[in-house]
């Protein structure tokens, strides 16, 4: 496991596992017991943290066991924020169930002026470890009521590798976009749901422009160093497609 820099920018591509590796997002091929509809909440979840924290996702994958993520994060975008922004932005991130947007804006003055709190916050919102503490934690809550049972969800921490360059983010990529072609779960990595490689294909087949540079599918960061359709001919040279157009 990479040990993460908590004060440097970096991507990474990310690995949580089921406890047990059980097949707690899927159909349970033991039980037959169906979990397939918490990879919709996982999902969501995904883009609901990137909206709040300084990070940007380059490609997820939802499967039935574990979750694969490629995030870049960045804790100086997070310095940038006023006082005001981190504070809302945190409170999104630990909503109470009975928030309002005036308890809301009652929280933020009354911790405005706390400034150890504030720059608490702002360091949580720069942290891979926070995201993942937060999508994790939520996620097993979650499914822990549903199943009426305590106990873990997730295999201990999280599993990370750094990705130094534009190969190595695009390479980490496109494994994980083909992770659901390799499981034999779908033909083609654009009929797999909840993972990034569907969503950017249903994106560029509304789109009216022919092609865009490939930027973050939730969050804010850089485009990389090739543009959307290279991007799916990169894919397809993985796949062994040759060379569609599926704009």
């Amino acid at each position: 496991m990479h040990i993460v820099d908590a004060h440097t920018a970096g991507t990474y591509h990310v690995v949580s596992r089921c406890v047990r590796r059980a097949w707690l997002c899927g159909v349970d091929p033991l039980t037959g017991n169906g979990y397939s509809h918490r990879k919709r909440g996982i999902e969501e979840r995904i883009f609901a943290l990137a909206a709040q924290f300084a990070v940007a996702i380059y490609a997820y994958a939802v499967m039935s066991n574990h979750v694969h993520l490629i995030i870049g994060v960045d804790p100086e975008a997070a310095l940038r924020w006023s006082p005001d922004v981190v504070l809302r932005r945190w409170f999104a991130v630990s909503r109470r169930k009975d928030d309002t947007e005036e308890t809301l804006r009652q929280r933020i003055d009354v911790s405005a002026g706390n400034e150890a709190l504030v720059a608490e916050y702002r360091r949580r919102l720069g942290s891979l470890s926070w995201f993942m503490h937060a999508l994790n934690e939520s996620i097993a809550r979650v499914a822990n009521a549903e199943d009426g049972c305590k106990g873990r969800f997730w295999e201990g921490r999280f599993r990370c590798q750094a990705l130094l360059d534009d190969a190595a983010v695009l390479s980490a990529m496109t494994y994980v976009d083909l992770n659901p072609v390799r499981a034999r779960m779908v033909d083609v990595p654009e009929a797999a749901e909840q993972v990034s490689f569907s969503r950017r294909f249903s994106a560029m087949a509304r789109a009216a422009a022919p092609d865009h540079p490939l930027l973050p599918v939730a969050g804010e960061g850089a485009a990389l160093a090739v543009s959307e359709v290279e991007y799916l001919k990169l894919v397809d040279g993985f796949l062994g497609c040759g060379d569609r157009s599926r704009r």
